[in-house]
């Protein structure tokens, strides 16, 4: 193991072992809660462009999955077909591993990507520095190696990179859904092969409202679905304008994390950064009714760093979900439209599966 430095950008250094592929990388360092679930996160699009911190002490003790598809074409295991993150941070690594359905270490696993790993790092008190002094930029360089420079991955369009570069068809149910892929988990659409449904699944830019005449259908989708996705909404101004479009129709809507952003973004709300985001599999969040918490909270699996301002959602919507640690939107819904959504991410994979049902609403609306 060569001797690496991860290097924040205020100055603050951490020394560790690399583990994984050996070359300097930089990018937004941020950190994950959650015990366990580093295949789903590490393949998860809305990490593109970050170095990520795990808090939990030991990982790789279950080794990796392997690469096997559904018969659709999805991965059997993982959020996507490749690994989205800079580097992973961890402070114990395990290269021995034990699971029934692993077939390699996560060592393995990131040199084949050309993912870099370190271990030996006190991810306490680097947990604690984001904390205090919110997300920032950072980089992991070898000792003897080149130096390189700090990048923030926020400034550059990180859907554009992460989306599907084509038009994608799921299932063969009765009411049509449309995908919009900003960052698209995978088990979003598992979730929703699981009702009577065929997804279109179309690139973050693409003007979908224009596909039910291409293909002669006479009406348009039955239902708008905005996915999860990586860096700052703000940037996707084409997919707020779709969504606008789409909304003259009165057909049901509904968005999961960047979704939630993009049709609150849509609707005339806006979007800020948070100081240092949520991710992890333990974050409560209160159901509201009529602008007024109810007794309802779910626990959630989380991964976003910008957030809804409650104050500028325009008052024919309103707040549907709100994080009981620090009072910021987890959703909004339209008063009278069937429109609604969800920053935290009801299918999970990894995390708690309290708010599958969900997507059991949306197809109701359908």
């Amino acid at each position: 193991m060569k001797n690496v430095t991860l290097v924040l950008e205020d100055g603050t250094k951490f020394h560790g072992k690399s583990f994984g592929y050996d070359q300097p990388v930089a990018g937004e360092v941020v950190f994950n809660t959650a015990m366990m679930g580093y295949p789903e996160s590490l393949t998860d699009p809305s990490y593109s462009g970050q170095i990520l911190v795990m808090t939990f002490p030991l990982v790789g003790n279950y080794g990796v999955p392997s690469a096997s598809e559904e018969a659709n074409g999805l991965s059997s295991y993982y959020e996507s077909d490749h690994i989205h993150v800079r580097a992973l941070v961890v402070s114990d690594y395990s290269e021995e591993y034990s699971h029934w359905n692993a077939n390699r270490s996560l060592a393995q696993w990131l040199k084949e990507e050309k993912v870099v790993g370190i271990e030996g790092i006190d991810t306490r008190e680097l947990t604690k520095i984001l904390r205090e002094h919110g997300s920032m930029s950072g980089k992991i360089v070898f000792d003897g190696g080149e130096d390189i420079e700090f990048e923030n991955p926020n400034l550059v369009n990180q859907v554009a990179i992460v989306s599907t570069k084509k038009v994608e068809h799921f299932g063969t149910g009765k009411k049509r859904v449309c995908l919009i892929d900003m960052g698209v988990k995978q088990n979003i659409i598992r979730e929703l092969l699981k009702y009577d449904v065929s997804i279109t699944v179309v690139p973050w830019d693409y003007d979908f409202n224009t596909i039910p005449e291409q293909e002669g259908w006479g009406d348009s989708f039955d239902g708008l679905f905005i996915s999860n996705g990586p860096g700052d909404p703000n940037l996707c101004s084409a997919t707020v304008e779709h969504v606008k479009e789409y909304m003259k129709l009165g057909r049901p809507i509904y968005g999961i994390c960047m979704g939630n952003q993009i049709l609150s973004l849509a609707a005339g709300a806006k979007v800020e950064k948070l100081k240092y985001g949520h991710r992890g599999h333990n974050q409560p969040v209160r159901l509201m009714k009529d602008g007024k918490p109810t007794e309802q909270c779910f626990i959630t699996s989380q991964n976003h760093g910008y957030a809804v301002n409650n104050d500028t959602i325009p008052e024919d919507w309103e707040p549907l979900f709100i994080n009981m640690n620090d009072g910021s939107n987890e959703g909004i819904r339209h008063k009278t439209m069937p429109w609604f959504s969800a920053q935290f991410h009801p299918e999970a994979c990894s995390g708690p599966t309290d708010t599958e049902f969900i997507f059991g609403q949306f197809f109701s609306l359908l």
